[in-house]
């Protein structure tokens, strides 16, 4: 193979899960320190409940953190669990994280706590895990349940902290 074909290769399945994965947590530390070195406060842009100023947070509260330590224990989970989805494939990776992003932040805006800003990629992170832990069964996939097992032996006790 020479030079000209391999630049013409594309990456491999799991070489581009890294870039989506890598790239999105990438893109929350870059918001992030745009929030500290920019005048105001990202964060007032984050959901809050019932209120019609509160509706963009569905969009922009994942992207916002409170502080490093909130960003830092959000990226490890972000990355190893978005590199999990993005192994299926972009469109999936995209259609998923869109459908957890919009109704996850929805399901706070009607439930959550008033007079509080919700920010973070904690819903994300929930929603991803509980679709690698369930997805195997609905495909009959082995590997799949294999995959989610795994996964939930690994970070199931996250789950423990959206129950009442």
């Amino acid at each position: 193979m020479s030079e000209s074909d391999t630049a013409r290769t594309p990456l491999s399945t799991a070489a581009r899960a890294g870039v989506v994965s890598g790239g999105f947590v990438a893109a929350l530390w870059a918001i992030e320190l745009l929030d500290r070195v920019l005048p105001g406060d990202f964060e007032t842009h984050g959901l809050r409940p019932r209120s019609d100023e509160g509706l963009q947070g569905i969009l922009f509260a994942p992207l916002l953190h409170g502080d490093w330590g909130h960003l830092v224990s959000n990226s490890l989970p972000l990355l190893i669990l978005g590199f999990l989805l993005a192994l299926s494939g972009l469109r999936t990776f995209a259609i998923t994280t869109a459908i957890i992003w919009v109704v996850g932040g929805a399901g706070v805006w009607l439930v959550a706590g008033t007079n509080e800003i919700h920010i973070g990629a904690s819903g994300v992170v929930f929603g991803w895990l509980v679709f690698l832990i369930i997805r195997g069964v609905f495909a009959r996939s082995l590997g799949q349940i294999v995959l989610g097992i795994v996964v939930f032996m690994a970070y199931g006790t996250v789950l423990l902290g959206v129950l009442p």
